[in-house]
């Protein structure tokens, strides 16, 4: 994806990032609740991977997340209880290297509404479409988790094709 960027007598190109969205409400009065599980390793393993490691809860941490096909290795490079948790890929995937992941957290009555974002991929190809899908069913898990006590992390996860 491309911008044209009009400069007077030359126009430039400048390449635009594709990101994934996603937006959820997990049926709780407490962000609290929500951002425990985003910065806790039993809250991630309780939803994403349970073959987590590494803690959320301060900038700076690396966490690591392994799954069957492969894993990643995510910089906490933003926290701000509890309302936001972002991540920089610094392992992982080559798609996936550099890109960023947030959480945006927002209390709506008795829902907090996640924002999820996954942002700076460099094109939007068929392993993103797959992580897109991904990422909706973990973020159910992460609905499920909070909502019942009780996810679907990997390897219990809800498997789409042989990239899982």
């Amino acid at each position: 994806m491309y911008a044209k960027i009009v400069t007077g007598k030359f126009d430039k190109k400048i390449a635009l990032m594709a990101n994934i969205l996603h937006r959820i409400g997990v049926k709780t009065s407490s962000a609290e609740q929500v951002y425990a599980a985003l910065t806790s390793r039993n809250g991630l393993a309780g939803w994403w991977t349970n073959n987590t490691t590494g803690e959320g809860n301060a900038v700076g941490n690396t966490i690591q997340f392994r799954f069957g096909a492969g894993g990643f290795d995510m910089k906490v490079i933003e926290l701000q209880a509890p309302v936001l948790v972002v991540w920089e890929v610094v392992d992982g995937p080559e798609e996936w290297q550099g890109t960023k992941i947030r959480f945006e957290l927002k209390p709506d009555g008795e829902y907090v509404i996640v924002l999820f974002s996954h942002l700076n991929w460099q094109t939007p190809n068929e392993f993103m479409h797959h992580c897109s899908t991904k990422w909706a069913i973990f973020l159910m898990s992460l609905k499920q988790l909070v909502e019942t006590g009780e996810g679907n992390p990997d390897p219990y996860d809800i498997k789409i094709d042989n990239w899982n």
